[in-house]
Parts: C-alpha cells; structure tokens; sequence
C-alpha cells in the first residue's frame, strides 16, 4: 500500500469511480419537456377563455432558465394561469412529456461507449418512471448500471436523498463521484452539497446566455456531452 503522503496516494484520493447523468438536457432535449409545459399552458388558459402567446411562453422559460433558480412550472403559472393552478399544470404537461427517438443527443452513445467499463454509470433525475423506457429503446440503458428516478426513489433534485440513493446504490463515496446535470439550481448545487464534484452541461434548461459567475459555479463547465470524457480526466488529474 502506498504511503498516504505519496504522489500515487494523492492521485488515487482524486480518482472517480461513478459518474451520475441527469436526462433532460445531457441526454435528450429538453425541447420536448418546454413543448410539453407550452401544451399545457394553453390548455388550460383556453378553458379560462384565454390565449398564450409561444412568445410570451417562451420568455419567461428563458427568463427562469437565466436566473437558474425558482420554479419554472410556478412562473409559467403565475404569469399565464394562476398560483393555485401550478399543481395542475404541472400533471397536464406530465401527459405529454414523452422523448422522441429524435430527442436524443447525438453525442450520448458514443461518451457513453468511452466511458462504459471505465467508471460506473448512473442517472439521477427528476423524471417520471416511464423515462426508463424511452432510456432503453435509444440504447442508453444499456450503459446504466445506477437507477436514481425521482419518482421511484422519492425524492426529487436538490433533495440529497436522490443522490444519496445512487451513491448508495452504487457503494460508492461522495468524494469519488460526479454528477452531470445542466441546471445550477437542482443539478450543480444539489449535487455539492451532498459532496459530489460537478459537471455543468450548458444546454437545454442551462441559461441562454451564462455569466462568469455561473460558469464558475461547477467544478468543470462544457458545452457538449462529447467533452465529458476529458473533463473528467482533468477532474482527476489525468494528463
């Protein structure tokens, strides 16, 4: 055994053993969960006698996507419904929240081939169950050996207890782990706290245009699933 001052000790103090994907925006686009919200929006603002503008819709997901911070679902329904109808909106566009074939990142395969075998591969997400479907008819279940829905576990992103679960799961400590998300507020955040280092994939609900502040807030920040593989060598110290 090396001793624990060594050069080979510190490295291994730093090496990763698991990896956690988060789905929508890593893995498929989130277009699909936006189109299914605006959807539902409408619907339920034509029963009340009213339009909504994709426009309009569109502003303010991108306003919540920038202040990565605060309920989307929450600001959609206070601006186009009603607070009291969030709970609503949010079942209804759960209806229609499904992942084409064509929602999937064309770079997901081929990381998930690279990474497969050299670290233990989970998903951690806030998705309904049936999103293990769609996971396994792409082919990406094929590469998952960590489950962690939030609607099996329990517990939705930033709760720890989601990613403890997939740390638990997979018996494997904080500090050898990295979760890969591409929200700041339930993803990168979340994932800190539980003592996971962190992966900032800018897309999808990441916001349109991210400060230096937020880039600053992971521990890596890439804009592609295809430059994982390197951030995480550079996480650990691999040349």
């Amino acid at each position: 055994m090396p001793d624990q001052d060594s050069p080979r000790a510190d490295a291994d103090a730093g090496r990763i053993e698991l990896v956690l994907l988060d789905v929508g925006g890593p893995i498929y686009d989130d277009t699909a969960y936006r189109d299914a919200l605006l959807r539902a929006t409408r619907e339920l603002a034509a029963e009340q006698g009213k339009q909504v503008a994709e426009d309009d819709f569109q502003r303010v997901y991108d306003e919540r996507r920038q202040a990565q911070g605060g309920s989307l679902r929450t600001a959609i329904a206070e601006r186009f419904l009603s607070a009291e109808q969030r709970q609503q909106l949010s079942d209804r566009a759960e209806k229609y929240w499904v992942y084409p074939p064509s929602a999937l990142h064309s770079d997901v395969l081929p990381v998930l081939r690279r990474l497969s075998g050299r670290y233990k591969l989970a998903v951690v997400a806030n998705q309904r169950a049936v999103v293990v479907d769609a996971l396994r008819r792409d082919g990406v279940a094929d590469f998952i050996d960590i489950w962690a829905v939030s609607e099996v576990v329990g517990a939705e992103k930033p709760d720890p207890a989601i990613f403890e679960h997939a740390l638990r799961e997979a018996g494997v400590d904080p500090g050898r782990a990295v979760h890969v998300g591409n929200r700041l507020d339930t993803d990168v955040r979340g994932a800190r706290r539980v003592g996971l280092r962190t992966v900032w994939v800018v897309r999808g609900e990441a916001p349109p245009e991210p400060t230096p502040e937020q880039l600053a807030e992971p521990d890596v920040a890439v804009f592609s699933l295809a430059e994982l593989p390197d951030a995480l060598d550079r996480l650990q110290g691999d040349s």
